[in-house]
């Protein structure tokens, strides 16, 4: 761990609301706000999530799985987002959101009129728009999390 938490303390409670609480609450505000408020369904939202995740490397969003009415995705969805050009397990729709959250983690310069396109044939503004404050949630705090080594102290809730 790249940061020093004190004995008996939850590493990312720590750092995001005690070392930097005018910063860090909000930051925490806007991350939930993503799960509590998204109209995206689940797979194309668990398809961009776990996408950044790959991309950032962070351990606890790997393992962690978006669950909404009882429902998550399936077994093996992980993967398929790994393989999201060729996998058949995907829509449009959610092979899409695997692609924008790639591109806008590793090339957003790259994003062309070609891809604005087919986003517009398969999101609305308000859908993308959404899409790309998640996007940008998970690829900073997932990647703040990675950096400062968090991720490997953070336990999964029990639910």
């Amino acid at each position: 761990m790249n940061i020093d938490i004190p004995e008996g303390k939850d590493p990312i409670g720590y750092v995001w609301s005690e070392m930097v609480p005018g910063i860090g609450v909000a930051a925490a505000g806007f991350s939930l706000a993503v799960y509590q408020h998204s109209t995206l369904g689940l797979r194309e939202f668990e398809a961009a999530r776990l996408r950044i995740a790959q991309i950032n490397g962070c351990l606890f969003c790997l393992d962690w799985r978006t669950e909404r009415d009882g429902e998550k995705v399936e077994e093996g969805f992980a993967d398929a987002v790994t393989q999201w050009r060729t996998t058949g397990a995907f829509d449009d729709r959610t092979r899409l959101a695997a692609e924008y959250a790639e591109r806008y983690a590793l090339d957003h310069h790259g994003l062309d009129e070609e891809f604005w396109s087919r986003m517009a044939e398969h999101y609305s503004q308000r859908e993308t728009v959404e899409l790309t404050m998640s996007i940008g949630s998970w690829l900073a705090f997932g990647r703040l999390n990675r950096v400062f080594g968090l991720d490997a102290m953070c336990v999964l809730p029990k639910l």
